[in-house]
């Protein structure tokens, strides 16, 4: 009884620290690709700006298995403003190492990528934003891009205060 009654308490304790300590979080969402991603899938994420002042850090989260088969990840992430405004960026990060092996955080073969999208970024309206983001991975000497992306099971979007 007593070995349990640690257990809990041991596990309580981990679980608050784990949730405290992340206090630069401002948005944190994550959208379920449902087997394979589609060329033309856009997975959005909506938020209220409020701040104007702060500069805040946001990334892009892919969640990616062995299945995922390149070793780079091309991305087109755009974001809708208040006044209507639509800023596009082109973007591409490296997914595994020389040797193959996915990179990203994680114990099993599913890795957490946390891939910077825009660094010390200020919001110039307060209002609603909406980040899209579409894969846009092609294979080399092919001009149209991969139809069904496999391997990626999560896409995320985080925003994390800089200070």
């Amino acid at each position: 009884m007593i070995q349990n009654n640690r257990f809990l308490i041991f596990g309580f304790a981990l679980s608050l620290s784990l949730f405290s300590c992340d206090k630069k979080r401002v948005f944190d969402e994550y959208r379920e690709i449902d087997g394979s991603w589609h060329k033309k899938q856009k997975v959005s994420f909506a938020f209220e700006q409020k701040d104007t002042i702060q500069d805040y850090n946001m990334f892009v989260n892919i969640r990616n298995n062995n299945d995922y088969p390149y070793s780079n990840l091309f991305l087109i992430v755009s974001m809708l403003q208040p006044d209507g405004v639509t800023k596009v960026d082109t973007l591409e990060y490296q997914m595994a190492n020389p040797d193959g092996t996915l990179m990203g955080e994680g114990f099993s073969d599913v890795k957490e990528s946390k891939l910077w999208y825009k660094e010390n970024a200020r919001f110039s309206k307060a209002g609603k934003y909406v980040v899209s983001i579409q894969q846009a991975v092609r294979e080399t000497g092919k001009v149209s891009g991969v139809e069904q992306l496999q391997g990626i099971s999560e896409v995320g979007f985080r925003i994390e205060k800089t200070n």
